[in-house]
């Protein structure tokens, strides 16, 4: 089965200061660098899914440093970059176009925010039939908000994707599906 690793907005915004800062955010790096060395390993195909506003003054405005893929991930100019301007990663993008020029039949997802972006590409996934999906363990984060801590929110969605939108995957078998 051939696959794609999926890295949502992980965006400068969320490294460079206090106020947006991921939940366990070093570690966070540390997972999706594993993830990406081993799709590198595995020859699947990364891309990287980069929040992008074409408003001036909105975050994530496009080319600003808050904008840009974070610079601590192992980015290499090989990988695919789609911009996209909704939390859904397929809304008015060419990311299924390039799942299906590609043959990818699974898609393994990491990034931010877990209750948002990747919430909804992760059932617009399985609404566009890729159905035997697979979420990174400890590689998606989010903020808290003002009901509950971030890793509240993180363990809530697992409970619901895992087993019905997508599994959870420890990175020593994901690659091997």
């Amino acid at each position: 089965m051939k696959q794609a690793l999926i890295i949502i907005d992980m965006q400068e915004i969320f490294f460079m200061g206090e106020e947006n800062a991921l939940y366990n955010r070093e570690q966070l790096i540390t997972h999706v660098n594993e993830w990406i060395a081993g799709a590198r390993h595995a020859q699947v195909p990364i891309v990287f899914i980069q929040h992008t506003s074409y408003t001036p003054g909105e975050e994530l405005y496009v080319d600003t440093p808050e904008w840009q893929i974070c610079s601590q991930l192992a980015r290499q100019p090989e990988d695919t970059v789609i911009r996209k301007t909704s939390w859904d990663s397929f809304y008015q993008t060419e990311l299924l176009e390039w799942l299906k020029q590609n043959g990818i039949e699974q898609l393994i997802f990491a990034g931010a925010q877990t209750e948002f972006c990747l919430d909804t590409t992760i059932r617009a996934a399985y609404s566009l039939g890729y159905q035997r999906n697979l979420i990174a363990i400890d590689s998606h984060s989010t903020l808290d908000n003002s009901i509950l801590n971030a890793q509240q929110i993180i363990q809530h969605h697992q409970q619901v994707w895992n087993g019905r939108f997508a599994n959870l995957q420890s990175i020593d078998i994901a690659f091997h599906s």
